[in-house]
């Protein structure tokens, strides 16, 4: 049985972030604003310090305020990765399925595509030099697995950098973090950095010929092939962790 105090405290915090979280959204509470002190909002909501304290917590979970120790709470100014910030423990709950990890790998090619198209329709000579200098990174990083990984997902991210949306930005930013995993393991494969590389090349080639449709079958060809990859290892790690077992109980 669910203890009552416990129940009773859940809501007191609750209906205190509610009522902080309603004055940043509104403006009274300002990007940079500090909080009252903690001891003022006992006094204001009539509730004990862990009270405050979660609903600090959930504040700062949801990435409308910072805590520091020593400080009062500070309004932070949103971003879009903020988004994201509270759909961490859902995402690895969903990642350590393998329909979950499929899931995420079809929603990344449904993004990539549509910036690799948009790419080509809207990219300016400015943007395409960056893509350019992001893809020379990427062939001379050939070889080294660490440079390799870091200038794979820059090039990535200038694609959705052209698209000029800070949801595009952040969501970028999230999908590299959430299939980590994947490009670890594809490009632990001999010769899968040349593929890659050469993959972005084509992606690269369509976006600067202003043709959406080659841009588009680049990129589906390169994520496809990296799914297809990651999948073959995986079985194969698989494979031989059962053949580990199976000498080890003979």
């Amino acid at each position: 049985m669910v203890d009552p105090l416990v129940i009773e405290r859940k809501k007191l915090f609750e209906h205190v972030a509610t009522h902080l979280e309603g004055q940043i959204l509104s403006g009274k509470l300002k990007p940079g604003d500090q909080l009252p002190p903690e001891r003022d909002l006992q006094l204001r909501f009539g509730v004990g310090r862990p009270a405050i304290r979660e609903a600090l917590i959930s504040l700062q979970k949801a990435g409308l305020v910072e805590l520091t120790n020593g400080a009062r709470a500070k309004v932070l100014m949103p971003t879009a990765s903020h988004i994201f910030t509270g759909m961490a423990p859902a995402v690895r709950q969903m990642l350590s399925t393998e329909e979950g990890q499929r899931s995420f790998q079809g929603a990344r090619m449904f993004f990539e595509v549509g910036l690799a198209r948009e790419a080509a329709r809207t990219a300016t000579p400015s943007d395409l030099e960056a893509l350019g200098e992001a893809l020379e990174a990427n062939r001379l990083a050939i070889g080294d697995r660490d440079r390799f990984t870091s200038t794979d997902i820059a090039f990535h991210f200038e694609l959705a950098r052209i698209a000029r949306n800070l949801v595009f930005v952040a969501l970028h930013d999230q999908i590299s973090e959430w299939l980590k995993e994947q490009r670890i393991v594809t490009l632990a494969a001999d010769g899968q950095e040349q593929t890659a590389y050469e993959a972005h090349r084509a992606i690269y080639d369509g976006i600067v010929a202003r043709d959406p449709d080659r841009a588009e079958k680049a990129m589906r060809e390169h994520l496809d092939q990296l799914t297809t990859m990651f999948w073959r290892q995986r079985a194969c790690d698989q494979e031989a962790d059962d053949h580990k077992m199976g000498d080890h109980d003979a």
